[in-house]
Parts: structure tokens; C-alpha cells; sequence
């Protein structure tokens, strides 16, 4: 099948493994996801688009619509989770699409209509009535006695089940407004469940389970548990039991979660119906599966709404020998929203769980529905029922969790990791310390930074694993909100990658990865056809000039994740890029990776801004526009920058269009970004969009411009807040930066007298005695100073800087030349 296929998804975990499921690379594949989901996805999908929930109706069929758009009709649709099955069925209705429609599904979500199905089929179910109001649930008890369960008609995962024990219960229990409700009675038997697959023809792989404790208990606090069960008397007469329900409610092939009432005597059970799922089941049982018996259930599922055939280990395989499996759920002990206090063994042994997901000490654990995000997952395997049984009940017994509600009105506090240097990062200390508490994580000790900080705390690296371990450090025994956030380019990936573990607000860390490759940046912003910039991956000088050849001169060469524009050249001709082209390929920027190849760009002309954007829930709002000056010809150094109004500039609502659509592209949904365009004759073409504070001042300026502070944005953003973009004012804030007349070594620098100028609202020394600078592109920013000033023009701001910068006494030391620099022309 080489035609369009929609999948709708919800799991942020790796339930289903698309992309072995159906070749990316032959068939168009198009994902209707979340933004918490996204990141699951497989690479190769022909489109994405992001909903708030897929049960957002409205939502989901205008993403719909919009692949339809694209790539026509699609010859599928598909979904695997139980909650997505009823839109799933809605839309091949609309479309025409073939597969299950809504009257299929119905003896599978539709609970009055699965129980009265199977009593016709004489399948033993226990009574079943809708309970419209408080009148029909004391007509059923009158009948069937106390205690009675009243649950939605539709529900999952027992969401919205109720035990009424009698009048009592009954008379304070609330009807939910606009959800269908049916009543049954309280059974106190053993729950089991029984997954499989059904294939037309009878059972297919399949296997049955008794659960520890029950979904209802679960939904009140308690540990849910399953066992695979291994009596093959009881399972003989579950397989007989299982296979007249599939066939009492589908002729064809499907998937199925089954759960049974089992009472009587061991060796003549009697089996009722609870219910019956039309899907994998939920929990660890995909995992389970996979792991320990070799079948792909999410697998089989696919194939049955592709109308393919079913995979060859689905098709046969009863639960005779081998490995018995289990899984326990632990809810989390705290209402959320909560940050996790202790998680793990008590004693401090390491038996029980072939797998876990156990969250971390700092952890925040929000409201989340669904056993996906239960507070911590286990999975279990052993030779028999017995021996996983003791090890799941020794992992509930041994297991110490422990979690702390958050309380809003509580101290906030910030990790900050990284500070950067003292002249260009203490303004942006001064600006966070006034917003919430303050702890750094470093490599290095605190020094100027102390004065700032609640805490400080040194890793050895700054890997994710250091920094998941020292910000839950540093969030320990707080109760107010805890955020993170970095401006350090160096450290945004593992940032995102531990607040992404910690469960906090920060850009995802896939968004950080397509942020910090500009090869990424450039291949999803042409997927989503993104204000196109020809470019091109190359090894090498002769593949750079064969791309160049078929792009067109001038050039860029650039390395794909360096920062500062270090190693960034622009060639006008081959001779050139011949000359250049190590200047990139050599360059190297303290602990960054500089990945494979370069990017080979064509030559944006035209002025270029920067654009500083708050992003908060996929909302993109711009609030800075700033100036570049630009110098050294052809490496690009900045040379300075200016703040000024810009909304009224004609290019103004393109820009803001080309940045946002940028953001969705790359997958930024939160956080403070930087973004450098090109205003070319063709419109604004992005350069690059980095996920972090700008640099060189940047917000300062903003702030001295519009009143609008960056970095306190960055920290409400952190701690999952609305930060204050309200501009007061709009005027210009400019800064230049200094630099010396040759490589040299810095003897003195006095800016006593530039300080005095009017309109001088700071000079920041850059360079003091000693230090060797070598200017571009042999050194890295060699600057001496930072001169900002205000003014109500850029005119009047280009005065005031040129009277002071005028005033800066300098005394720089030539350096001797050296054979390379004479060699190379420098």
C-alpha cells in the first residue's frame, strides 16, 4: 500500500513502533499527535500536527483535513489506544475511508450494548441497566442488592467508576453532567485478564492473568498488579470461555483485552464477563508481550486497521510453556501536582523487576491521566506464576515513594544551569534573583554568583544524568514551584533533556536538538516548507563546491552545531570557498560537538536582525527586534547591536509570521528563543533559531528599549507561569563593542571618562590587563568593552555611543606574526 495513511496518537512511551509497522521511506505516513507525544513518533512521517488532546474533535478533524489537504484522502486511518478508537471510526465515516466505523466498535466502547450482546450470545455477563438518575440506581439495588457500581457508559481504565453501598451513598452521589452512566452490581470476585489475538478463525496468541488488587482500587490509592497465569486446568477452560466471547462479538480479526469475574471452586470456575476491549491492553501488557514472549500486539493491531495480514507469531501461541510475565502500577501517593520526596527499595535489594520506570527525588509529577503515567512501572518475568507473583509482591512491599504536594503560595525557586561569564551574564543574576530564589549547578565553584543564590551545587559534567541528579537535589524539601533553565548554549541539550526527566516546564529536548543542528533546522523548515534557503550536507572541499556550483555564489559554510558564529565564512567564488572552506571545517568551540559535515547555504543578503520570542504553550509572541552590526568581513563577527521599535516597519508582519512558523516546525513550544533573520529582498529568511536567552546583552537591551524583561520571562516560563510581556514604553537601546586595532595583549584600559557621557547607561570592561586577543577570525569575540547606551532615536543612540567610544583609553601590545599568519595573509 503506497497511499496515504492517518495515525491518530496519545503515548509519550514507546507503546507502538510505527515505523517497523510500515515502511516511512515507500508510504505516507501522517501523525495527528500532542505536543507531550510528538517525540515518539518515528523519523520519516510525511507530516505531523499537533493537537492540544486528540479528543479534541474539532482539533483533530481540521489536522485532518489539513493532511488531506496534502497529501489526499488517505486509504486508512488508524488508532491504537483505546480512547482514539471512537474518532478514529468517525473519521473513515466522514472520509470514506475504509475500516471499523462507529456501529462496529459500538459492542466494544459502548458498555450496555458489549453486555447485551454477549447475554444474547449466552454468554454469562452480570445485569447490566442504564442509570439515568438516582431513581433507576435504587430500582436496580432493590433487585440485585448492595453494594452496586455505577460507571460511564464509554469509560476507560475504570475513570469515573463509583461503589454506592447503599441509600446513603447513593443520595450524596452526583450524576456527571453529559455522560451516560450505567449501573451493575458489586462482584468481590478474582479479576482476571485475557490478551490476545482473535483471527477470524479462533484464537490466535493469547494469554490469560489474574490481577493483584483492581482497576477500581487502583483509581482509590491502591498498587495494581498482574500475574500471567500458568494452571493449565484454569487456563483450558479460560481459552474455551475466551474464545466464545470473540466470536459472540466479531466474526473477523482483532485484538483483545478481556477481563473475566472468576469465582467457584478452582477446579470448576465459573467466568462472567467485566468487559472487552477491541485493543492491546494498557498497562505494561504491550511491553510484556514484546519482551518476554516475542509478539508485537500493537503490531497485530496495526495490520487488522490496515486490513493486512496478521504478523505470523500472533497468529498461534496459547499459554503452555515458557515464561510467565507481570507487571505492577504504583500510584502516586500525593495529589498532584507533586514533587517526588523518595523513590526506591527500602532494603535496598536488587530483586524483582526486569524493568522499571521509577521517577527520580526532584521529580514533578502534574495530573496526567492514564496508566502511562502511573507513578512508577514495573515489569516481571520468571519460570512460573508463583515466582512472579513473589517478585511483584516483594517490589510493592519493598518499594519506599514518598512525594510532597507543591504548594503555589510557597517560595519559588530556579535551577539555573551554567552562569557564563561575569561582564555578560550579571545583569541577567540581578534580573532572577529578583524574580524567584535562585540555585546554580556548575561545573566550578561559585564566586562573583554567591551573592545571587539560595544553593549551589558542582557536577563533574554537566551530562543529564549529573544534572537530573542535582537539580532534584536542589529541589529536594522545597515546597513552592521548582523550574530550570539555562542561557548557556553549551549546556541546552542535556538541560532539556533533565528538566524533560524532571518532569518540568522547558523546551523539549528533541526541539533542542533541531535548534542546535543547523543541518535539522534547515531540513524541517523545508519538510514544512519554511521560507526555503537552498543548502546542502558536504564532506569535504570538493563536495562544498559542487553544492556551491549548484546553489549559486556567494556562499555560507558553516560547522552544523558550533555557536558565536565561530567557524561561519562566506565565499564569493570557488577560489574562495577553496580558501576558506577549513576555516569552518577546523573550527571548534569549547564543549560543543561540531557533528558530521557542514552545512553549505546559499548567501542571504540584506540586513540582518535578531528576534527574541517568549514562547508559552505553542504560542509564539515576539518582543524583541534588534539590530545586527556586523564587521570583519567575511566571518561575520558582531560587532554591536540595536534595540528599536520595529512593528511598523514593513517587514514587520512577515517576520513575525516566518519566525512562528519556525517554532512550529522545529518543535519549540516553550521557553525564551533567539532567532537571527536575514531581511533579503525575497522577505525574512531564517539563519538560525537557538533555544535560549540571547547573548551580547541582548536582553538588557530589550529591557532598556520596552521595559519588557527576558530573563524574568525565562523564569516564569520555568516555573510553568504567565510571564509579563506588558510594554511600557518603546524606545532604542543600542550596544557597541570595542575592539583592538591588532592582535595584541592588553595592558590597561580606562573607561572612567566614556562613563560620564550622557546617554551612557553602562560600560562593561571585557579584556582586562593580560589578556591576549587575536581578532577574527583567529580569535573568538576580542572584544575590550561593551558600551550601551539609550536614546529616543537610533541617532541619537549612535552620538552618544560614537563621543564615548571616542573616550576609551586603551593599551594593546602587538603580537609578533607568526610564519602561519604571514603565510596565510593575516
Amino acid at each position: 500500500m503506497s497511499e496515504h495513511v492517518v495515525v491518530l496518537h496519545r503515548w509519550s512511551d514507546s507503546y507502538a513502533d510505527y515505523g517497523s509497522y510500515l515502511d516511512h521511506r515507500t508510504h505516507r505516513v501522517s501523525y495527528v499527535t500532542t505536543r507531550r507525544a510528538a517525540p515518539a513518533l518515528p523519523e520519516g512521517a510525511a507530516a505531523v500536527r499537533v493537537v492540544d488532546s486528540t479528543e479534541d474533535g474539532k482539533a483533530v478533524r481540521e489536522a485532518v483535513a489539513a493532511l488531506v489537504e496534502e497529501f489526499g484522502t488517505p486509504a486508512r486511518v488508524v488508532a491504537l489506544h483505546e480512547v482514539d478508537l471512537d474518532m478514529a471510526a468517525e473519521l473513515r465515516e466522514e472520509l470514506g475511508v475504509p475500516g471499523e466505523r462507529s456501529e462496529g466498535l459500538a459492542p466494544f466502547r459502548d458498555k450496555l450494548v458489549m453486555a447485551r450482546r454477549l447475554a444474547a450470545a449466552g454468554v454469562p455477563v452480570p445485569a447490566t441497566e442504564p442509570a439515568p438518575d438516582h431513581a433507576a440506581v435504587r430500582a436496580f439495588a432493590a433487585v440485585h442488592g448492595w453494594p452496586v457500581l455505577v460507571k460511564p457508559v464509554r469509560g476507560t481504565a475504570s475513570a469515573g467508576v463509583t461503589r454506592l453501598d447503599g441509600e446513603a451513598e447513593l443520595a450524596a452521589y452526583a450524576f456527571p453532567p453529559d455522560v451516560p452512566v450505567l449501573v451493575q452490581p458489586y462482584l468481590p470476585h478474582e479479576v482476571l485478564h485475557v490478551d490476545g489475538v482473535a483471527t477470524g478463525t479462533g484464537l490466535g496468541a493469547w494469554r490469560a492473568s489474574a490481577y493483584l488488587n483492581t482497576c477500581l482500587g487502583f483509581t482509590e490509592g491502591a498498587a495494581l498488579g498482574s500475574v500471567e497465569l500458568d494452571d493449565p486446568e484454569l487456563l483450558a477452560a479460560i481459552g474455551q470461555f475466551t474464545d466464545r466471547v470473540t466470536r459472540a462479538l466479531s466474526d473477523g480479526a482483532w485484538v483483545f483485552h478481556l477481563e473475566l469475574f472468576r469465582s467457584g471452586p478452582p477446579d470448576a470456575p465459573e467466568l462472567q464477563v467485566l468487559e472487552v476491549g477491541a485493543r492491546p491492553g494498557g498497562a505494561e501488557i504491550p511491553f510484556l508481550w514484546r519482551e518476554v514472549h516475542g509478539v508485537d500486539l500493537m503490531a497485530a493491531a496495526f495490520a487488522v486497521q490496515l486490513d493486512a495480514p496478521l504478523p505470523e507469531a500472533a497468529r498461534t501461541g496459547g499459554p503452555t510453556a515458557g515464561e510467565r510475565g507481570g507487571w505492577l502500577l504504583v500510584p502516586t501517593p500525593a495529589v498532584r501536582p507533586c514533587r517526588v520526596t523518595a523513590a526506591g527499595s527500602r532494603a535496598g535489594t536488587a530483586a524483582g523487576p526486569y524493568a522499571a520506570r521509577v521517577p527520580v527525588v526532584g521529580q514533578l509529577l502534574a495530573d496526567l491521566p492514564g496508566y502511562e503515567h502511573s507513578g512508577a512501572r514495573f515489569r516481571f518475568r520468571g519460570a512460573s506464576s508463583a515466582e512472579v507473583r513473589a517478585a511483584v509482591e516483594h517490589t510493592v512491599a519493598d518499594f519506599d515513594f514518598r512525594c510532597a504536594p507543591v504548594d503555589p503560595s510557597a517560595p519559588d525557586l530556579v535551577v539555573l544551569v551554567g552562569s557564563g561569564g561575569r561582564a555578560y551574564r550579571e545583569y541577567a543574576f540581578e534580573a532572577a534573583a529578583a524574580r524567584a530564589e535562585l540555585a546554580l549547578v556548575t561545573a566550578t565553584g561559585a564566586d562573583w554568583q554567591e551573592r545571587y543564590l539560595t544553593g549551589h551545587r558542582q557536577v563533574e559534567a554537566a551530562t543529564p544524568e549529573e544534572l537530573v541528579r542535582a537539580i532534584g537535589a536542589a529541589a529536594a524539601g522545597r515546597t513552592g514551584r521548582v523550574g530550570v533553565f539555562t542561557w548557556d548554549e553549551v549546556l541546552l541539550e542535556a538541560t532539556a533533556e533533565a528538566a524533560h526527566r524532571l518532569g518540568l516546564p522547558h523546551m523539549s529536548p528533541e526541539a533542542a536538538r533541531n535548534c542546535r543542528d543547523k543541518l535539522a533546522t534547515r531540513r524541517l523548515l523545508a519538510e514544512q516548507g519554511v521560507a526555503g534557503v537552498g543548502h546542502a550536507h558536504v564532506h569535504g572541499p570538493q563536495e562544498a563546491l559542487a553544492a556551491a556550483g549548484a546553489i549559486g555564489y556567494p556562499v555560507v559554510v558553516k560547522p552544523r552545531s558550533l555557536a558565536g558564529s565561530v567557524g561561519v565564512v562566506v565565499a564569493p567564488d570557488a577560489d574562495r570557498l577553496r580558501a576558506l572552506y577549513h576555516h569552518a571545517s577546523d573550527a571548534a568551540y569549547p564543549g560543543l560537538d561540531a557533528l558530521d559535515g557542514l552545512v553549505l547555504e546559499e548567501y542571504l543578503d540584506g540586513p540582518e536582525v535578531s528576534v527574541d520570542s517568549v514562547v508559552r504553550d505553542g504560542g509564539v509572541r515576539p518582543v524583541n527586534v534588534v539590530r545586527k552590526r556586523l564587521g570583519y568581513d567575511p566571518f561575520f563577527e558582531e560587532v554591536g547591536h540595536l534595540a528599536a521599535p520595529w512593528r511598523h516597519e514593513p517587514w514587520a508582519e512577515e517576520l513575525v509570521e516566518l519566525v512562528t512558523a519556525a517554532h512550529r516546525a522545529l518543535g519549540v513550544t516553550t521557553g525564551v528563543t533567539h532567532a537571527e533573520v536575514r531581511l533579503t529582498a525575497a522577505g525574512p529568511r531564517l539563519v538560525e533559531l537557538n533555544g535560549r536567552l540571547g547573548g551580547d546583552f541582548i536582553p538588557l537591551l530589550g529591557r532598556l528599549a520596552n521595559g519588557v524583561d527576558l530573563t524574568a520571562a525565562a523564569l516564569d516560563l520555568a516555573l510553568g507561569a504567565e510571564p509579563d510581556l506588558v510594554q511600557p514604553y518603546d524606545r532604542c537601546a543600542e550596544v557597541r563593542f570595542l575592539y583592538p586595532a591588532h592582535d595584541g595583549t592588553v595592558r590597561a584600559l580606562d573607561t572612567a571618562a566614556a562613563a560620564a557621557v550622557p546617554g551612557v547607561e553602562r560600560i562593561v570592561p571585557l579584556a582586562g590587563p593580560g589578556t591576549r586577543l587575536l581578532l577574527p577570525p583567529r580569535g573568538i569575540v576580542p572584544r575590550l568593552a561593551a558600551v550601551i547606551a539609550t536614546g529616543e532615536t537610533p541617532e541619537e543612540c549612535g552620538e552618544v555611543l560614537d563621543r564615548a567610544a571616542a573616550l576609551v583609553r586603551a593599551e594593546v601590545e602587538p603580537l609578533s606574526a607568526t610564519p602561519n599568519d604571514q603565510e596565510e595573509g593575516r
